[in-house]
């Protein structure tokens, strides 16, 4: 169990997802394969019904996506109730915030979270944490097993491994559960065009733009591209777009942006509006 997150037998593990994400499956596969629990939980995260339901559960690995921690700290839902029970959480699927998950850890004795990042489409993680390794609040102590991971310059070539940067992260192409075709899509030009070469291999595309630390760390600084993460489910720019540009006929244009908070977390969403006539007020 130490590579699904430190998953044990007699465990009782909770990730709010569907099946539909990459952490549906592997919540499937994580907990059975090391003959752990799954707690299924229908309802909303937001409110005090899912504490209670983590409470009663008796819950010993809890994981989520970064804005639901947000949520709980600033609705204090989760107040109250009994968590004693979590050995660990894992969090997933947007940046995370320091000051967010050290409120989180606080609700069980400063429990760890372990960070996790991958993808639907390359089915699994690239790079984690471990508890087999010193730990930092939102941040990844290893590229995942059999996964090399690159940080790109300026010029979009690759920075020394192991050398401290930001930039958009690549992957080495050879590595367990990479997408070979797209249903609706060019592979090739969604992850390689354009891509540079590393020992005589095409670096494949992710998007994320990422940080190495000085202290050998990674941390996420969300999207290089006109994708972003919301709630853990990555949109394009493009079809909030549509759909804001046809909800007044006095809206000339929009634009969606992902703007990620001071001090890091989960992107916020910011829709920049043109009206047709600009000396005029639309409300």
């Amino acid at each position: 169990g130490w590579c699904h997150m430190d998953i044990r037998r007699g465990d009782v593990v909770a990730w709010p997802t569907n099946l539909g994400w990459m952490m549906g499956p592997w919540l499937v596969y994580a907990s059975l394969l090391n003959g752990a629990s799954m707690a299924l939980y229908n309802g909303s995260l937001n409110s005090s019904g899912f504490a209670k339901f983590v409470q009663d559960a008796k819950v010993t690995m809890l994981g989520l996506v970064p804005s639901i921690a947000r949520s709980w700290k600033s609705t204090d839902c989760t107040a109250g109730f009994d968590w004693s029970t979590i050995r660990c959480f894992s969090s997933s699927g947007e940046a995370s915030s320091v000051d967010d998950y050290l409120w989180l850890m606080g609700r069980v004795c400063y429990k760890p979270v372990i960070e996790y990042c991958g993808g639907t489409e390359i089915g699994g993680g690239f790079v984690a944490g471990s508890l087999l390794q010193p730990q930092a609040l939102s941040a990844f102590s290893t590229p995942a097993m059999g996964c090399n991971l690159f940080i790109l310059d300026n010029n979009g070539n690759p920075l020394p491994q192991d050398s401290v940067g930001t930039g958009e992260l690549a992957l080495d192409p050879t590595f367990l559960g990479a997408s070979t075709t797209l249903l609706n899509a060019d592979h090739h030009e969604v992850y390689f065009s354009g891509m540079p070469e590393w020992n005589g291999k095409v670096l494949r595309r992710h998007g994320d733009e990422f940080e190495r630390t000085p202290d050998g760390y990674y941390r996420a600084h969300g999207r290089a591209d006109d994708t972003m993460n919301l709630g853990g489910i990555k949109v394009s720019s493009i079809e909030i777009e549509r759909i804001c540009n046809r909800v007044n006929d006095a809206i000339l244009e929009t634009a969606a942006i992902g703007v990620p908070p001071l001090g890091g977390g989960p992107e916020q969403l910011t829709i920049a509006v043109v009206f047709k006539d600009q000396s005029s007020q639309t409300e």
